[in-house]
């Protein structure tokens, strides 16, 4: 097996200089770490990062917090990171929240706060503030990812903001009864949908819509969950909307199985539209918007890794700058017919 030392010699230069150009610690020259690197790859050298660990302090890893791990957005998000974290040479360590009460309370008391991980990535939290206070006191860098937590970093889009152009999306078509599904507010890590109902009710108050709470069911965030919600809804001729928003994808995909159920046609019947750009929305035709959750885990890991390196942030600010979303109309939505 090679060595740090036989690269240093290949390369010409100190084991100390090997050292920082592959962990890319302390002060290198840029084409100095390139051409150790360059050296390192044809000898077949492979860092210990047991070793590397025991040098520096470091565990080369870092530790990333979902509340689950079989949403789309999760997948995206959790791939990314991944993606990221692999260039620089780290591996991602997973913490999967769930919905039991104990198992949370050992990630945060005690998986997550072991020294295990050199930094810490929250996606999508919720929490409260014990919770926060156990994550600071870990003494790792922490960003966190769609959901911000006081006193920690955040990378996150204008959830409100989001819903409000999609809601508008649908109220400048003509539709006046404008039908909701949102999500089950409650638990911890589940306030966004509580932002995306209040996009609605202000892209709503904006045109002078009334807002009519038997036009608002809830679903969870899943696309049975929008079906059974949007059966709710449309059944009833009498009080059958023109429009429905749902604050997820998947909902609103399940609100078009409904309302082919039911005998109806979107959007000659009815229109109906999303949000989050989910991976099938091109193929159900879904109107949405698309909020790009590759490029957050991107974005917050390079936060994470800027960290890491400086090992300062004091100056930098708590909130990034909010994330680019861009509406995507497709074919689920249009003007109510006469």
């Amino acid at each position: 097996m090679v060595g740090i030392g036989e690269v240093a010699v290949a390369a010409g230069v100190s084991v100390a200089t090997v050292s920082r150009a592959l962990g890319g610690r302390g002060p290198v020259a840029e084409s100095t770490q390139q051409h150790v690197i360059t050296v390192a790859a044809q000898l077949g050298y492979v860092a210990s990062a047991t070793a590397a660990g025991l040098a520096t302090g470091r565990s080369r890893a870092v530790g990333v917090i979902v509340p689950k791990i079989d949403g789309w957005f999760y997948s995206t998000v959790l791939a990314s990171a991944q993606n990221e974290l692999l260039k620089a040479g780290l591996d991602l360590t997973l913490y999967r929240l769930g919905d039991d009460a104990d198992a949370r309370a050992r990630v945060f008391e005690q998986l997550a706060l072991r020294g295990r991980t050199d930094g810490l990535l929250a996606v999508s939290l919720e929490v409260t503030q014990e919770e926060a206070g156990k994550l600071r006191a870990a003494g790792t860098p922490i960003v966190s990812l769609g959901g911000p937590i006081h006193g920690i970093r955040s990378v996150s889009v204008d959830e409100i903001e989001m819903s409000a152009v999609v809601t508008d999306h649908v109220a400048q078509l003509g539709h006046r009864r404008i039908a909701l599904i949102s999500g089950t507010p409650g638990r911890s890590d589940l306030l966004l949908p509580v932002k995306r109902q209040v996009g609605y009710e202000l892209a709503l108050q904006h045109r002078g819509i009334a807002v009519d709470a038997s036009l608002i069911e809830t679903g969870s965030f899943s696309v049975e969950s929008g079906y059974q919600a949007a059966v709710h809804l449309l059944r009833d001729p009498r009080r059958r909307p023109t429009a429905l928003v749902a604050v997820s994808d998947e909902m609103a995909m399940g609100a078009m199985l409904a309302a082919r159920r039911l005998g109806l046609e979107v959007p000659r019947d009815v229109s109906v539209a999303g949000i989050d750009d989910h991976e099938h929305a091109a193929f159900f035709g879904l109107t949405t918007v698309a909020q790009y959750p590759g490029a957050q885990g991107a974005r917050a890991v390079r936060l994470l890794l800027r960290q890491l390196a400086t090992n300062e942030d004091a100056d930098d600010p708590l909130h990034d700058d909010p994330q680019p979303f861009e509406l995507v109309v497709r074919t689920s939505t249009a003007p109510p017919s006469a």
